[in-house]
């Protein structure tokens, strides 16, 4: 059973959630807060596995809160939900500890997945947001752990192929090879060859560090 705390400050909001998650087998909402205070204190009585947590709020903002919420539950995912698909808040919110940010107006059955995806242990990103980060631009800084290649500046995504972008906005939306392949139109074991591709031309080993490199690529095209 995954166990999700919802945290909103518009009650509609969150009875729409709860309703949208507790739809689906083995999903319960054991809790919903208002605000990043209580959000607190329920997280930390009730140990949820997902936290679906609200930008913006009165008072403190979501994306303040959820290095605190990391801090109190470390045990627990976050999926940051907003109103807002800028490559800025998705990165705070990454910086901030969240696994995954959905846009408010995604369809019931993306909400879902996200849940899954984060409670798994990977990462879900909406598609706006995931696009707005996979422009081309400058490189970000790299995660030392992350790379193959001596540390100082990535690769800039130009040294992709445009199918190579595709698979990689797949990857940082949290998609399986499968899915990217149904999405995309090819076989499971093209996903795989521009999979390994991407990640020999970018110096990254791991999930987590496409996924990185696609906020940081994301950031330096905006600070740039």
């Amino acid at each position: 059973m995954i166990r999700v705390l919802v945290c909103d400050d518009h009650a509609v909001v969150r009875e729409g959630i709860r309703h949208v998650l507790e739809a689906e087998p083995g999903v319960v909402v054991v809790a919903e807060a208002s605000h990043a205070a209580q959000a607190l204190a329920l997280a930390a009585e009730h140990r949820p596995d997902v936290i679906v947590l609200d930008v913006s709020m009165p008072g403190e903002s979501g994306l303040r809160a959820a290095p605190r919420l990391r801090e109190a539950v470390p045990e627990a995912r976050i999926l940051i939900m907003s109103m807002h698909d800028n490559a800025e808040y998705v990165r705070e919110g990454v910086r901030a500890g969240a696994s995954g940010y959905l846009l408010k107006d995604s369809a019931a059955a993306e909400l879902r997945l996200a849940v899954r995806a984060v409670h798994a242990g990977g990462s879900y990103f909406s598609t706006p947001a995931a696009q707005g980060l996979t422009g081309t631009g400058a490189p970000g800084a790299p995660a030392a752990d992350d790379r193959d290649a001596p540390e100082g500046a990535l690769p800039p995504i130009d040294v992709l192929t445009a199918r190579e972008r595709d698979v990689l906005e797949g990857i940082a939306r949290g998609l399986t090879n499968k899915e990217i392949a149904a999405e995309l139109g090819i076989s499971h074991r093209t996903v795989e060859t521009h999979r390994e591709s991407l990640m020999r031309k970018l110096g990254i080993r791991t999930v987590a560090g496409l996924t990185r490199y696609v906020l940081d690529v994301g950031a330096a095209r905006r600070d740039g």
